[in-house]
């Protein structure tokens, strides 16, 4: 490396170490006996949680010095790059977004905590676009085309006849297939420390050991969590000049989501249950903006079929980080945004003829925003292009094909041709 490349890499690596003790999902969750006290009371009183359920809950690192080691950083990377130098401009953001997750955990239980996650995840009553839809209003028509198509039985859910076990060595195959590396490549193992069914990690996924699983969702955790969330993670430790695109501030959660869903649509891999699930948690978290509190929400899970402990679990993901009467935790909208979003900027790609962007989503964690400067950095050998591409990605021809046609099919008015087809449909 010359100077220049050892210059980025010295603060990448500043910007690696000073993120490693912020967990965001740690810091927010409620811990069992919350869960048990709600089911012990039948659901009839809202969860034992205020600003001293977190206070009594320190944040495992001293949030003033990780603030002062970005706000240090960032400056660094004025004094050495420059003002505009476009590496320097991501690495920058990136600490700001670092320093306003660290405000945000320190404002736990309180407003201010609910008012920074809209600032970083979104909130629902964003629109994609002047003059577009919502993601609440997206929330509610998915929810009505998946009710149009409820309670048909050749669409409904197989039964969860896997044990977690079996996941994990089913899945475990898989990605070492796919993957076509020695088998300790990725690890999947059984975890009691999680409250998702899974969850990725650098180099592993985590499966719930008293979660149980079908097929289906056996597919959709590879295709979800291994071909997106490990294969950018693996993709962005393969850097080695720009090692901050191993790690995801929030801006990258919205696209990294949002991918892993788009990559779930592709690949025949997602469901309308699964479906359900995200519009869902969009539309409890409008509820919440809206004023519901934590009882109305857990209601709206429980009137949706589902029982007392996945309603809990459900509304829980709304709150964490907040209290029962607060302000929503925004991050679930990532999934839904983030499909909008990248899904447009690929079909963006194929009508304006630059195919060669649409991998460098998968270079690491990145950010839908620095597409055109990850371009130009992969031109300067400063990144690396993805070592790990799903299949669809590696060929872009059947992908260029369907986004013509999408590109092609947004022209029409579908309120004309539902009136034109009144008679054949």
């Amino acid at each position: 490396m010359d100077e220049y490349q050892q210059t980025i890499r010295a603060l990448s690596d500043r910007i690696v170490l000073a993120q490693t003790p912020i967990r965001v999902l740690d810091a927010v969750k409620w811990d069992d006996s919350i869960r048990q006290g709600f089911l012990k009371a039948k659901g009839k009183e809202p969860p034992a949680v205020d600003r001293a359920y977190y206070q009594g809950r320190p944040l495992s690192f001293d949030s003033g010095a990780v603030k002062l080691e970005f706000q240090n950083i960032e400056r660094d990377i004025t004094r050495q790059l420059g003002q505009f130098n476009p590496v320097g401009q991501i690495m920058r953001r990136m600490c700001k977004e670092y320093r306003m997750v660290v405000r945000m955990l320190e404002a736990r239980g309180t407003e201010d905590f609910g008012l920074i996650s809209q600032e970083l995840y979104g909130a629902a009553s964003d629109a994609f676009h002047a003059g577009d839809p919502t993601l609440a209003d997206l929330g509610l028509m998915l929810s009505d085309y998946l009710n149009n198509i409820d309670g048909r039985g050749d669409l409904k859910d197989e039964p969860k006849n896997l044990t977690a076990k079996q996941a994990v060595e089913m899945l475990q195959g898989r990605l070492n297939k796919v993957f076509n590396e020695a088998e300790d490549t990725i690890r999947v193992f059984e975890s009691d420390g999680i409250v998702a069914d899974a969850a990725a990690g650098a180099d592993y996924i985590k499966i719930r050991a008293d979660a149980m699983f079908n097929s289906r969702d056996v597919r959709a955790l590879e295709v979800h969590e291994g071909l997106v969330h490990v294969g950018t993670t693996l993709n962005g430790l393969n850097q080695p000049i720009c090692t901050f695109l191993a790690k995801g501030p929030p801006s990258s959660t919205v696209t990294q989501e949002g991918l892993a869903i788009l990559m779930e649509v592709i690949a025949f891999a997602s469901y309308p249950s699964r479906l359900r699930k995200l519009t869902n948690r969009t539309r409890a978290i409008h509820m919440v903006e809206e004023g519901a509190d934590f009882m109305q929400v857990y209601e709206f899970f429980r009137a949706q079929g589902f029982g007392m402990p996945e309603s809990y679990g459900n509304a829980s993901r709304v709150f964490r980080g907040s209290v029962p009467n607060g302000l929503p935790f925004t991050k679930d909208l990532s999934y839904l945004k983030g499909f909008i979003m990248v899904y447009n900027y690929i079909q963006l790609a194929v009508r304006k003829g630059k195919l060669e962007q649409i991998p460098l989503l998968f270079c690491g964690k990145t950010t839908l925003e620095d597409m055109r400067t990850l371009r130009q950095l992969v031109d300067e050998g400063l990144v690396e292009p993805p070592k790990y591409l799903p299949e669809q990605f590696r060929d872009l021809n059947a992908l260029s094909a369907w986004m013509c046609f999408s590109n092609f099919l947004n022209h029409l008015s579908l309120d004309r041709i539902e009136a034109d087809y009144s008679n054949i449909l």
